[in-house]
């Protein structure tokens, strides 16, 4: 077995070879169902070298699971959730709409059960926590219909910045112009370089203009060309380098970060 600070947690390689979510592995490391170099483990954050040690669940080789990535066109009324058919309220996940891939992978943030668009899906958890930072400034682009007419100066608040409920506030869109006005509601198109929770519905009653449908339309360089909802396909390794160098340019960037 590794030292204290070196390799990976038992729990997270059991997570990561899509055995069982970590909390499961823990409930396995319990009850004496996990073995490393041919001894029981029962001690939860016992760090492993995959490329050495020899991890069993039930007597099975525990094997590293290949690195994937998928994007989904997620349709209105599906969850975004990890589980293979149905939520614990009997929903449609976003899992269930990904028939022939066999890794247990999940989604890189999330949308609303009624938000459609594009939603990336991996079994990498580091690209995944990387994607979700709030610093992470990758641009995610919208369709928002908001209700009623939007003036000129609630328009500038997107554009600029809007006060959150909670005193936060957003950083300045990336983009944000009207695309289509009706009688009654206004369809804009908007970017954002961030990642707080719920955020544009919150952007939408912070200015007093609801947002009624939400639509994501593009992650930093991916579209949704070629996707009808419901569809997915994998990321070329071109796209995934891409997005790992925005993530690195990123980091390499905060205010205080020793290069």
């Amino acid at each position: 077995m590794s030292g204290a600070r070196e390799g990976l947690r038992l729990q997270k390689l059991i997570a990561d070879a899509g055995i069982a979510s970590r909390r499961k592995a823990e409930e396995m490391i319990d009850a004496g169902r996990v073995s490393v170099n041919g001894k029981v483990v029962r001690t939860q954050g016992v760090r492993v070298d995959p490329a050495r040690d020899k991890v069993e669940v039930d007597g099975r080789r525990v094997e590293a699971e290949r690195k994937v990535y998928y994007l989904l066109h997620k349709p209105d009324g599906v969850v975004c959730s990890a589980e293979p058919h149905t939520d614990d309220q009997g929903r449609t996940t976003v899992r269930s709409l990904m028939s022939g891939v066999r890794e247990r992978i999940y989604p890189v943030g999330r949308l609303d059960y009624h938000t459609r668009g594009l939603l990336l899906m991996t079994n990498d958890g580091a690209l995944s926590d990387a994607l979700t930072h709030p610093r992470s400034r990758v641009e995610r682009v919208y369709h928002v219909k908001f209700q009623g007419i939007l003036t000129p100066e609630a328009l500038k608040l997107l554009k600029e910045g809007v006060v959150l409920e909670d005193g936060v506030k957003t950083l300045p869109a990336t983009e944000a112009f009207a695309i289509r006005t009706t009688d009654t509601n206004t369809w804009v198109q908007l970017g954002i370089a961030q990642a707080l929770h719920r955020q544009i519905r919150r952007m939408g009653d912070a200015i007093d203009f609801p947002v009624l449908k939400l639509i994501r339309v593009s992650i930093d360089a991916l579209g949704t060309e070629g996707l009808g909802e419901g569809q997915f396909r994998a990321l070329t390794q071109t796209e995934v380098e891409t997005l790992r160098a925005h993530i690195a340019r990123t980091a390499a960037a905060r205010p205080g970060r020793r290069r």
